[in-house]
């Protein structure tokens, strides 16, 4: 009877994760597929199209190369220092990451636009102000945007190296040139590869960025070229094509950062904590204290101006704002349960089959996806059985929920299989298979991950702007849509409040889903 009941879970668990494997085959690649079967000849790309895959991959370089290269230093001086208020610190530097595209760009409009506090000082001290909008202005908002999450990669790296390696680094009277060479250069070369390519494809796909900080045709990538062909020109053959172009792009980008990461190799410790002594320097601790401010007045200053900014325009926000939000927010958690449930149904299906590699790899593919063409190519399926505006919020929410599973996978698969490993077999003695097992054990061992998936897609899914650019109405606009109107009217006043309301949305949420699985995880 037991093995009947384990051949019967372990069944349901195959056909649960088939069923989502076919559903993202369908999603990245059915909808590729329609784009493909419109797109023209690579001969019908105009000139400017090919100026927007340059500009592509030169702005995605450039905020690559310069994200991880600020990173390095800022992590180096958050891993040699220990001070009062640390870890909170490291948890509001990586706020921007999760915040909404337009809500960033606000803040540093605030800080760097044309009457921003960078160029209202140059005015006063009677200097030339500076355009924020254009090149510098995309590859700026790209920094702001991933600089936290280039840190934390690398902070990651230097938590991972042993405690008894400083200690024998401090024995050997090492200066903190020779710790850097013999211990974090290694960590750094294992790292800074996959890291750099992360974030060039995150920055291949920055739609609201090019959008909102473009500034003309010479600062257009290709995903605002898809746009423009599809929601101005009503070119589907060339907005096809164009797509085709941005998925292969990201397609190679995808397939290099999997292959490229390098093992550390740094060896293992007996999980003491660190501690530092090549610290002790007074130049070199006022070093370290100006990088950690310095990051730290970078990404915090925005975010405190557009909370200065939209407190007294809350109150008056008009009826449509609100409606949108309402819209953004059942987006958001509709987006959260459908990546939780395919998420956990593949999970179990990696770790079941013996084609879990492969499983793996499709749940890791969106990685490699463009909403926007994703968005397209949904469009092209859908318009020939009915009007696609009608199924705005609906694929919106779908195609969220997809672009959160890459990072969903990578949080809750690892933890599944040490479950597996340290319960698996004290499962299969008592006969606890299926939902009894899922409730009983694996999800109190996974509440933590959960927890933090949770958030950061809803985070992420509350603040998108792309697919709902192509399919909504006036009438379906979400709250991200919306604030994106009010900048171009410029109704600043009501921009300003609408961006305070998206940006505590989008804590809160990440907040509420990361705090319960943090104080409900399983021991």
């Amino acid at each position: 009877m037991t093995r009947d009941a384990a051949g019967s879970a372990r069944l349901v668990t195959l056909l649960a994760g088939g069923a989502v494997a076919a559903w993202l085959l369908v999603l990245n690649f059915g909808a590729v597929g329609a784009v493909v079967l419109r797109a023209e000849g690579f001969s019908a790309l105009r000139g400017a199209d090919w100026a927007a895959v340059r500009f592509t991959l030169v702005q995605a370089v450039m905020s690559a190369a310069l994200s991880v290269a600020l990173a390095v230093p800022i992590a180096r001086a958050l891993a040699r220092r220990q001070f009062r208020g640390r870890g909170l610190l490291i948890t509001l530097m990586g706020a921007p990451f999760i915040l909404p595209t337009l809500v960033a760009v606000l803040g540093l409009l605030a800080v760097f636009g044309r009457s921003g506090l960078i160029n209202q000082g140059l005015g006063w001290a009677g200097l030339a102000q500076f355009n924020i909008f254009g090149l510098h202005g995309v590859v700026l908002a790209h920094v702001f945007y991933n600089l936290p999450l280039a840190t934390r990669i690398l902070l990651q790296g230097w938590a991972a190296i042993p405690a008894e390696r400083f200690r024998l680094a401090a024995s050997l009277d090492f200066t903190p040139r020779d710790t850097f060479r013999h211990l974090e250069a290694p960590m750094l070369r294992a790292l800074l590869p996959g890291a750099v390519l992360v974030i060039f494809l995150i920055c291949l796909t920055s739609f609201s960025v090019a959008l909102t900080m473009g500034g003309g045709p010479r600062a257009t990538t290709v995903e605002l070229a898809i746009y423009q062909a599809f929601r101005f020109d009503y070119d589907m053959g060339r907005a096809a094509l164009l797509a085709v172009v941005q998925f292969a792009l990201c397609a190679v980008a995808g397939i290099v950062a999997w292959r490229v990461a390098l093992p550390q190799a740094l060896g293992g410790g007996l999980d003491r904590p660190v501690h530092r002594f090549d610290t002790g320097s007074a130049g070199l601790r006022l070093w370290d204290s100006g990088l950690i401010g310095a990051g730290a007045l970078f990404l915090l200053v925005p975010l405190a101006m557009i909370t200065l900014r939209g407190v007294p325009y809350v109150a008056g926000l008009p009826a449509e704002i609100w409606h949108a939000a309402g819209r953004s927010l059942m987006v958001a958690l509709g987006a959260t349960g459908v990546t939780l449930a395919m998420t956990l149904a593949l999970a179990h299906a990696v770790v079941a089959s013996r084609a879990g590699a492969l499983l793996e790899w499709l749940g890791l593919a969106a990685l490699a996806a463009s909403p926007l063409v994703i968005g397209t190519g949904l469009f092209l399926l859908i318009q020939p059985l009915a009007n696609p505006r009608d199924f705005a919020l609906l694929v919106t929410m779908l195609v969220n929920a997809g672009m959160a599973m890459p990072f969903a996978l990578r949080l809750i698969l690892p933890a599944l299989r040490d479950t597996v490993a340290t319960h698996g077999r004290l499962c299969e003695a008592l006969g606890l298979h299926g939902l009894a097992r899922l409730r009983i054990v694996t999800l109190p061992r996974l509440r933590r991950p959960l927890g933090f998936a949770a958030g950061l897609t809803a985070a992420l899914s509350m603040g998108d702007l792309g697919v709902i650019m192509l399919f909504a109405e006036r009438e379906g606009a979400t709250l991200p849509m919306q604030l994106y109107r009010l900048m171009s009217a410029y109704r600043l006043d009501d921009a300003a409040g609408a961006a305070l309301v998206l940006l505590a949305a989008s804590l809160a949420l990440f907040w509420i889903f990361d705090t319960w699985g943090r104080r409900h995880a399983g021991t």
